[in-house]
């Protein structure tokens, strides 16, 4: 697997995006799949109540469609169809908590402990199967030390917090134009440089496609947005990161590159915990991106911030990483 392979996927991704774009987010019009928004959310996005969601479809069907052919065989389907496996369900558990809420006119979709259920059990099976299969058996590599810790029993229930924390900080990221789209799109494109450099070309072609379906998205959803992913695409993305991390043993990076997940996720932890036990909140709204526009930033400016530590993140995490 070549880079220029790589950037032939990703363009084909794309390309595949750009073109489903013109057709989808009609048919979500026509069904009137709009985006309802919370009231105690910031005033600034009561204009956004309406605009389409679940346009992450388009994104699914790009990976799927440019990954499938690819021309990959033999070991190399296996793989791909765990990370496609990923990405399907998580994406069909948050198609199913869209179809409610906006379809069905239930705002609260899928119940919280329902949502859980499912991802526990998919996460489960991904923990399973990589420790059957995989050549690093029960080993996590621990960047920039560049050595593995054998985990043991620990393991699966580490594979399956890691998979289910993943996906839903990758669904909690997703609240401003642009914003999930473009720290993914970030961080497939750095998983897909490390896929090429370690010899691995379904991840490799995978991470490409995530790349240029992400890209082709934004197209769409870059500020103001005509469509927005919905849970149908953030859990989407949230299972295709966690299961590419876990097939090239670098599940301990995405702390690091993927931090802009981790603090959104941690901020809605502390803002919890924090009102529970004090009655005080530490943050004036959160996620955190809701917690800078309150503070005045404009939503292009919380955005491009993010993505700019995305990148900068990813390119620290390279330096941790010895391939």
């Amino acid at each position: 697997m070549s880079y220029l392979q790589m950037i032939i996927v990703t363009g084909a991704s794309f390309f595949i995006t750009l073109i489903l774009g013109p057709i989808v987010i009609p048919i979500l019009q026509r069904l009137k799949v709009g985006q309802s928004i919370r009231d105690e959310g910031p005033k600034s996005h009561m204009s956004k109540s309406g605009t389409p969601t679940m346009g992450g479809i388009m994104m699914v069907l790009a990976v799927l469609i440019t990954t499938l052919t690819a021309g990959l065989s033999g070991e190399q389907m296996k793989d791909l169809y765990v990370m496609l496996f990923a990405t399907i369900s998580f994406g069909l558990i948050g198609f199913i908590d869209d179809f409610i809420k906006v379809v069905l006119k239930r705002n609260l979709g899928l119940r919280a402990y329902q949502k859980l259920i499912g991802q526990v059990l998919i996460a489960l099976i991904l923990a399973i199967y990589f420790l059957k299969t995989s050549s690093y058996k029960a080993n996590i590599y621990i960047p920039f030390i560049d050595t593995s810790i054998d985990f043991g029993i620990l393991y699966i229930p580490f594979i399956v917090l890691f998979v289910v924390g993943t996906t839903n900080s990758v669904n909690l990221t997703d609240g401003l134009d642009g914003l999930a789209s473009g720290v993914t799109l970030i961080i497939a494109a750095f998983f897909s440089l490390v896929a090429v450099k370690m010899g691995m070309p379904s991840v490799a072609i995978f991470c490409g496609a995530l790349t240029g379906a992400c890209l082709g998205f934004l197209r769409f959803n870059a500020y103001p947005a005509k469509v927005f992913m919905g849970d149908t695409g953030s859990m989407a993305l949230g299972g295709a990161i966690a299961a590419v991390s876990i097939l090239t043993n670098l599940t301990m990076i995405i702390p690091i590159v993927g931090g802009i997940y981790f603090i959104e996720a941690l901020s809605v932890i502390i803002q919890v915990v924090s009102f529970k036990l004090t009655g005080k909140r530490v943050f004036k709204m959160s996620p955190l991106h809701h917690h800078f526009e309150l503070c005045g930033w404009r939503e292009t400016k919380v955005v491009i911030v993010f993505w700019l530590t995305t990148f900068v993140l990813c390119m620290i995490g390279l330096f941790g990483i010895r391939i």
